[in-house]
């Protein structure tokens, strides 16, 4: 039995500026149903990956599919209007002209059969049924969301693609509008991919999460692998704020203020580099204060002295400086705890949560094992 192919598939993508790869050797596949997430920094290649495939920008080489069928290479290329594409951008980019029906209704065939059903149908999808006959100006920046999103999916296109289209949203709505978006997107089972440049809106709204640096894709997975599995210190990083410990390898162990950590298969003498999450930094409360400092042999736990300490709303941020004058330390803590400067205590880490690599900071690429 032949398998199916994925409803888009790109290959090898390359595209140069002035002599400069700022897309190169690209490859996605993606599935009907599917939303997969182009997550970077500014400058990565995101955008410009995003309108090759839209067919607005032509690519240096690499190919272009979509269910199997070519559309686009170094030679041959369909139409934009003709690849079955829907588009949305973070301007919205809705005509100021007309009416929020006749918007949405803009990517149909005049007098096509069941028209205006399809444009009623989608607006109450997206919860505006009595805002047909409005103008955008008359509508707030969530609401024009809504019916960019409407009509991108008008014409049933088998791939959307948007370009950071909650970026101009006001912060307390997005979290809403995504999960809406993310629903409406399921349900017409398309192919979605998705650029930003959030994590945060990547890992709420992505099956899979592709993440670029520099014109490359340095890591794929599922939200939670990518999370977890970092493939080096600077994907790690980008996903949230790391504590650093600097260590080097004698006999596969790495010796910190916390104990030794593995790093087998890394030669002695090999710098390293362990990092952790601030949710991950756990204080001990039950010896805070008591006690004789463990040595570093030990494990477990290591004595701390507060920095400062405040409040972010959730959570409680602390820094702590260890008694073996390592760098600064964050800590999360759900609620209120705020510690005066100066109170001892007793931290720990999780060997399980945290990631070894091989190198220093500016260079750890490698995960060590």
């Amino acid at each position: 039995m032949t398998a199916t192919p994925p409803r888009l598939e790109v290959r090898n993508l390359v595209r140069r500026f002035g002599g400069r790869a700022v897309v190169d050797d690209v490859s996605l596949a993606i599935e009907a149903g599917q939303v997969t997430c182009l997550l970077g920094p500014s400058g990565c290649g995101k955008s410009t990956t995003l309108r090759m495939i839209a067919g607005v920008d032509m690519q240096d080489s690499g190919t272009i599919h979509v269910d199997g069928a070519l559309i686009c290479d170094s030679a041959y290329q369909v139409p934009p209007e003709r690849r079955s594409i829907g588009l949305m951008f973070q301007d919205f980019a809705l005509f100021p002209h007309l009416s929020v029906a006749d918007n949405v209704a803009f990517g149909l065939a005049r007098g096509a059969n069941g028209r205006m059903s399809r444009v009623a149908e989608l607006l109450d999808r997206v919860s505006l049924s009595g805002f047909m006959e409005k103008y955008p100006h008359e509508l707030s920046g969530g609401e024009q969301q809504r019916v960019a999103l409407a009509r991108a999916l008008a014409p049933r296109p088998r791939i959307l693609l948007m370009d950071e289209p909650f970026s101009g949203l006001d912060e307390r709505l997005r979290d809403g509008i995504r999960d809406d978006t993310l629903a409406l997107l399921k349900e017409e089972g398309a192919a979605v991919l998705l650029v930003t440049h959030e994590p945060h809106e990547a890992m709420r709204m992505a099956d899979e999460i592709a993440l670029m640096r520099d014109g490359r894709i340095v890591q794929r997975g599922a939200p939670y692998n990518l999370y977890n599995a970092p493939v080096d210190l600077a994907a790690a990083g980008f996903f949230s704020d790391l504590n650093i410990l600097q260590g080097r390898v004698e006999g596969a162990l790495t010796r910190t203020a916390f104990g030794a950590f593995l790093a087998p298969g890394v030669a002695d003498g090999t710098e390293v580099t362990i990092a952790i999450r601030p949710q991950h930094l756990k204080i001990d409360f039950d010896r805070a204060g008591r006690g004789p400092a463990p040595t570093p042999e030990d494990g477990a736990a290591a004595r701390a002295t507060v920095v400062r300490s405040r409040f972010m709303g959730r959570e409680s941020l602390v820094e702590f400086r260890t008694d073996f004058d390592g760098p600064v330390l964050k800590a999360t803590v759900p609620g209120v705890f705020l510690p005066r400067p100066g109170t001892v205590m007793w931290l720990m880490i999780r060997r399980d949560r945290c990631f070894v690599f091989a190198g220093a900071a500016q260079g750890a690429t490698s995960r060590a094992r």
